[in-house]
């Protein structure tokens, strides 16, 4: 999993032949990664996928090889935790980040999308959480992001029916807030995130705890509010902007 920094945006390149799929080893890089682009604070993070897939959910067989004892599946419940661990440390992340799928993008892989604050999707590509069909749930977050993010018909109309999607319906059920042509889908993510990362870091940070408390049954999204603009207010680069907005200039 390749991470490179290009000014204020970081780019990580999910790369586990054939489909990207998620073991630890690559669940433990991508923690690392989110470390790494804190550490480094850069203002964007998009992640995308190599070959065919963007992430085509857990390792087969690694699934195969716990399924069979209780041990197994005991050591499986513990890595669907740790998924879900690094799926909502990413959520939270102050950077605002971005997912590039140009391909499948299924069971815990669409998990991964659904963690990021942005989604563009390839016509082409394909979404879906289909764990029901296994028997099993979405259970690195799937059932509440997507309920949060597209409404309770959309989350039962795709996890309840095991449904696939392309690029274009996802976009239109609320699952991306783009489509695409697979040949434009690099050239939109990098203005989307250059124009982003333009944005000062600090009041995107600010902007993403408000948001996200919002989602949250009590008011204290308004008090949030309140805190993140007087501390905006006296920063240094909000000043600036502010100045020259009131001055007229760009």
């Amino acid at each position: 999993m390749a991470l490179a920094f290009a000014g204020a945006v970081a780019v990580t390149t999910l790369d586990r032949p054939p489909v990207n799929a998620i073991d630890e080893a690559w669940l433990e890089r991508l923690d690392a990664i989110i470390g790494q682009v804190e550490g480094h604070g850069a203002a964007v993070l998009v992640l995308r996928g190599a070959g065919r897939a963007f992430c085509a959910g857990a390792d087969l067989e690694l699934m195969r090889s716990r399924f069979g004892t209780e041990d197994g599946r005991a050591r499986m419940i513990a890595f669907v935790q740790e998924i879900q661990r690094v799926y909502a440390r990413l959520e939270r992340a102050s950077f605002v980040s971005i997912a590039a799928i140009g391909g499948a993008a299924l069971g815990g892989g669409l998990e991964l999308a659904l963690a990021c604050d942005l989604r563009v999707v390839a016509h082409e590509s394909r979404l879906g959480l289909p764990e029901a069909g296994l028997g099993l749930l979405p259970g690195a977050g799937g059932t509440q992001r997507l309920t949060r993010l597209c409404g309770e018909a959309v989350a039962k109309r795709l996890i309840l029916g095991a449904e696939v999607v392309g690029g274009a319906e996802a976009a239109a059920l609320g699952l991306a807030q783009w489509a695409v042509p697979a040949a434009a889908l690099d050239a939109h993510v990098h203005a989307l995130a250059e124009r982003i990362a333009a944005l000062p870091a600090a009041a995107l940070a600010a902007c993403k705890q408000c948001i996200a408390a919002a989602a949250d049954p009590s008011d204290e999204g308004y008090a949030l509010e309140i805190e993140h603009t007087a501390r905006l207010l006296a920063n240094s680069e909000t000043q600036t902007r502010v100045r020259n907005f009131l001055a007229g200039r760009r």
